[in-house]
């Protein structure tokens, strides 16, 4: 009878000791590549196999992520914004190939996060998405660091907040998307969306739209600002708003698509074409932006590369390396809703 390899065997055959044989075959940059690559070959011609139960219950490890999302005020029923569906795709490949298991759930379950997951050892990290009000949630989030426990968030970059965050941009995407309005001739604008601290991400679109404003060459320009929160009917109440008012508009700058929609909905209600009459961005580039009528120009955050992104850097903490708050780049998308 054939024995099965151990890995105190591929140990002996390479030269080194079991516990660099399990930090190897886990790819941990505490082992030198060379070494890696020669006892992962060693591994090979034993037909040697990982045991994924035995070696998680050494590690103390369930490797499983939690996936923790933010309900969202949506016109559906699923209560997730369409934009971290698109980002779940990617979190769950990165996932896989790291061979790890994916559990999703909401962070609304208790509030002792920590507990719930990688202290009673069903995830060993949390990653963390939705636009809630940081205000609410920041102890929550030292309450994460002081137990020790591993996570990432999806959000904007703010020392303010506790633990390392992945996201895009914002100020740069809603600069972008502004200066091209005003390239296209547009004087009078209005942001929608909420522009202060209890939405980051909002509030750095709204800098960049301000910021692009207040450059040379823009001094007769005029501008607004109306709170939104991220969905349909609060882009159109907030329209209706404005255009209550005297105010003769020639573009809108939403804070994410969903209000978008909701405004060119109010515009077309209205009889004021878009975007002949007044021009209509938006951000995010959801799914449907493109189908909108007209299309919809928007800012676009590359999901694909943000789910990895997060996974790469929550297992990274779980490894003990130090990881650092990342910022990715923006794309603008021009679509019909803002041609001249």
């Amino acid at each position: 009878m054939k024995v099965k390899a151990t890995s105190f065997d591929i140990a002996h055959k390479a030269g080194v000791s079991q516990s660099t044989v399990s930090r190897a075959l886990r790819d941990s940059p505490l082992v030198n590549q060379e070494t890696r690559d020669k006892i992962k070959q060693i591994a090979r011609e034993l037909n040697y196999k990982v045991d994924k139960n035995a070696s998680n219950l050494r590690q103390q490890q369930s490797k499983t992520i939690a996936l923790l999302l933010f309900e969202d005020p949506t016109t559906d029923d699923s209560l997730i914004n369409p934009f971290f569906l698109t980002m779940l795709g990617s979190i769950t490949r990165a996932c896989a190939q790291a061979d790890y298991d994916l559990l999703i759930s909401f962070q609304n379950l208790s509030d002792d996060w920590h507990a719930d997951y990688e202290d009673t050892n069903k995830a060993d990290g949390i990653i963390l998405l939705g636009y809630g009000d940081y205000q609410d949630y920041r102890d929550k989030l030292s309450k994460l660091v002081a137990q020790g426990t591993h996570f990432v968030r999806w959000g904007a970059e703010d020392e303010e907040f506790p633990g390392v965050s992945i996201g895009c941009d914002n100020f740069q995407g809603g600069y972008d998307v502004t200066k091209h309005l005003l390239e296209q001739g547009c004087q009078t604008l209005a942001f929608v969306g909420g522009a202060d601290n209890h939405a980051p991400e909002f509030q750095a679109r709204y800098q960049g739209f301000c910021k692009a404003l207040g450059e040379p060459g823009t001094h007769n320009s005029q501008s607004y600002q109306v709170d939104a929160i991220s969905n349909e009917p609060s882009g159109y109440q907030a329209i209706k708003t404005l255009l209550s008012k005297p105010v003769a508009l020639d573009a809108v700058v939403c804070a994410s698509d969903l209000i978008a929609i909701g405004v060119i909905q109010a515009l077309d209600e209205a009889n004021i074409r878009v975007p002949e009459d007044i021009a209509v961005v938006g951000y995010d580039n959801i799914p449907v932006s493109s189908f909108t009528s007209p299309k919809l120009t928007t800012v676009k955050q590359d999901t694909n590369l943000a789910g990895k992104t997060l996974v790469d850097n929550l297992l990274n903490l779980i490894n003990g390396e130090n990881v650092e708050t990342r910022t990715l780049p923006v794309e603008l998308i021009i679509r019909q809703s803002c041609q001249r």
